[in-house]
């Protein structure tokens, strides 16, 4: 009995598997078919998992990371160094985690080689890009300081007081320094991939009047 049972589950099985292939091709092969509205196909679809844009990770990765450095560095080592020591000091701590994390993670969430160049500043791959994201953390954190001053004297704040300090009616933390120097990050490399683009159209016709 049980034999009988197997072999006609088999039978059946074979038989569905031929009508569902036989309706599929009808249903490739069909001319004329009916127009079926968008609301109507999702319904027969399964629900989209909800995923963070690429551009939401990267700013929120940069954002992170500037924050953390301000965190460890200002509020640590401000106990021990200060004034432009301690502003080398941060310049050194955001060129390493930018070239040795944020862009190898950048990196990482490439799909295709190069894909995420256009949100680094330095994108080159050698050792010596150390050194180059050292003198861009500077500059940043150059821009992020004046930042800081000109909203303290905004606000009424002595000009002459150490905005790392209590006296600084708009002191640096962690948040607010790194929403600053994501914003000024993000502005410059625009500033490059801006000027690049132009040098490529520029390239692009000369080679084009040239043919």
């Amino acid at each position: 009995m049980s034999g009988k049972k197997t072999k006609t589950r088999e039978i059946t099985s074979a038989g569905n598997y031929k009508l569902k292939t036989k309706a599929i091709d009808r249903l490739v092969n069909a001319e004329n078919a009916p127009e079926v509205s968008e609301e109507e196909i999702n319904k027969y679809r399964g629900k989209k998992k909800f995923s963070i844009p690429s551009k939401v990770k990267i700013a929120l990765l940069k954002f992170w990371f500037a924050g953390a450095v301000c965190y460890f560095f200002l509020w640590g080592l401000g106990l021990y160094i200060h004034g432009l020591d301690l502003l080398l000091a941060m310049a050194i701590g955001l060129g390493l985690t930018t070239d040795l994390m944020t862009n190898k993670l950048l990196r990482s969430f490439e799909k295709e080689e190069g894909e995420n160049d256009r949100w680094m500043m330095v994108t080159v791959r050698k050792y010596w890009s150390i050194f180059l994201n050292v003198l861009y953390a500077g500059v940043l954190l150059y821009c992020v300081f004046r930042t800081y001053y000109a909203l303290n004297i905004l606000l009424g704040v002595d000009p002459n007081a150490d905005i790392t300090s209590a006296e600084a009616m708009l002191g640096v933390e962690p948040i607010l320094f790194g929403i600053f120097y994501l914003a000024f990050d993000m502005l410059f490399i625009k500033v490059k991939n801006t000027f690049i683009t132009i040098f490529r159209d520029a390239g692009a016709k000369v080679r084009a009047g040239e043919r």
